[in-house]
């Protein structure tokens, strides 16, 4: 039987096997604290968008949304 494959908590590093529950974290606090990240903005996908397709749709959606408002920001 090989050995699982092992880890590092991405929030406090501490060494997590695959076969732990709350892999690829060591507890349920640190991947709590890790989606804290996200949803506050700590954490940011820093590669841009090359899709030309995917930049058009973006951009589209963002117009939609600013057009569905008045001057006063009123919808």
């Amino acid at each position: 039987m090989p050995n699982p494959k092992a880890l590092f908590c991405p929030t406090c590093r501490k060494v997590v096997l695959a076969t732990d529950p709350d892999f690829p974290f060591c507890s349920d606090r640190c991947r709590i604290l890790d989606l804290g990240k996200w949803a506050s903005g700590g954490y940011v996908i820093s590669s841009p968008v090359h899709d030309p397709d995917l930049l058009d749709e973006l951009e589209g959606l963002q117009h939609r949304g600013q057009s569905s408002t008045n001057e006063d920001g009123d919808r």
